[in-house]
């Protein structure tokens, strides 16, 4: 069986900050998780992937901010994580961006079943990740 693994792993957390595991299953709500906590982590062998989410303040940033799960079709929200990604992916080898903020390349393929609950929140992340640094990954910014 083919072995897919996503780690998107974004460390930039204050190095006084403590931060915690929340393990969270495809099928569980993320709005049980504490604003203390700094870490997601999606896993389900079925499809073998596993997304961790390292940052701080995105727990409590998804409790306040994200909207609720019915508000987005799978659809959407995969073809805005494609954006996101290639976007992403694109800073990551690029010289001129923040090595900071653009650490890792993203695995993530368009055409991959990678459930909803992986889209729901890569796609938050980014939002997330838009506000806090003032970054536009949907716009590509031509060089010139």
């Amino acid at each position: 069986m083919k072995n897919l693994i996503i780690i998107f792993c974004i460390i930039i957390a204050i190095a006084s900050c403590k931060s915690k595991d929340v393990s969270i299953n495809a099928q569980e709500d993320i709005s049980h998780a504490s604003e203390k906590q700094d870490t997601i982590r999606i896993a389900n062998d079925s499809i073998e992937y596993e997304v961790i989410i390292i940052e701080a303040g995105f727990d409590s940033w998804m409790l306040r901010r994200a909207r609720p799960r019915s508000y987005y079709s799978k659809t959407f929200l995969e073809a805005r994580n494609i954006q996101y990604v290639t976007e992403w992916n694109r800073r990551v080898v690029s010289s001129g961006f923040d090595r900071n903020l653009y650490l890792m390349q993203i695995n993530y393929e368009q055409g991959i079943d990678y459930g909803f609950e992986v889209n729901y929140i890569l796609y938050h992340y980014f939002v997330f990740f838009e506000e806090k640094y003032k970054q536009n990954l949907t716009v590509h910014n031509p060089r010139f």
